[in-house]
């Protein structure tokens, strides 16, 4: 009897274990299976920046010949004259202004003369990430800097590499999003994204998406 009940128990075990599998979802696809299905989500708010310039650093970071031309990379070329805006507001104000330059770190490589930088006021760094192995921490520090404003190109590189460095370091990070570029706006965007709602929170929380001329000291 005992034989009879456990293989009553065993086919019964087998059958519902059938149909589990059978009304079981599909497992889901990977991300790039779903990749022409999936809907951006809602462009995150920009928001008006008022900053005072004594404890504010503009950052213009890799704005370089010969990647910023228009031959290389037209969407940098463009934000030329937001980032010249911005810089001449900034120092107006009495804002501390920093550049990197990548590869050899030539400041005669800046793509526009116009805001060229100053003695001191440059340095050769590479990498997305410009804390790392330069003294712009210092640098910071030693001005009294609570806030930086971070633009430059590549947006997917220095722009989230260095803003979000600068968040988790403790400084407010303000990024208009027209004084950002790359080699075309997907890039952007996902920089944009990933700055104000993709990142850890110990990034987007500090951060302030905006633009150049909804800035103001």
């Amino acid at each position: 009897m005992k034989s009879v009940n456990l293989i009553r128990h065993s086919c019964g075990a087998i059958v519902l274990g059938l149909v589990s599998i059978a009304i079981a979802p599909a497992s889901a696809a990977d991300v790039i299976a779903e990749w022409a299905t999936v809907k951006p989500p809602a462009a995150p708010e920009l928001k008006p920046a008022k900053l005072d310039g004594k404890t504010t650093a503009l950052l213009i970071l890799d704005l370089q010949k010969p990647s910023c031309t228009m031959q290389r990379r037209v969407r940098c070329v463009d934000t030329i004259p937001k980032v010249k805006r911005l810089h001449d507001a900034a120092r107006a104000a009495g804002a501390t202004v920093i550049y990197s330059f990548a590869g050899a770190g030539d400041p005669h490589e800046i793509a526009d003369p116009g805001f060229a930088p100053r003695d001191g006021e440059w340095m050769a760094q590479r990498g997305p990430d410009k804390f790392l192995g330069s003294d712009l921490e210092k640098r910071l520090k030693d001005k009294g800097i609570k806030t930086v404003i971070v633009t430059g190109s590549s947006a997917q590189g220095v722009v989230i590499g260095t803003g979000s460095g600068a968040a988790q370091r403790g400084y407010q990070v303000v990024v208009p999003v027209d004084g950002m570029s790359s080699d075309d706006a997907y890039s952007e965007q996902y920089a944009a994204w990933h700055m104000a709602k993709g990142g850890p929170a110990i990034v987007t929380d500090k951060v302030t998406l905006t633009r150049t001329d909804m800035i103001s000291f």
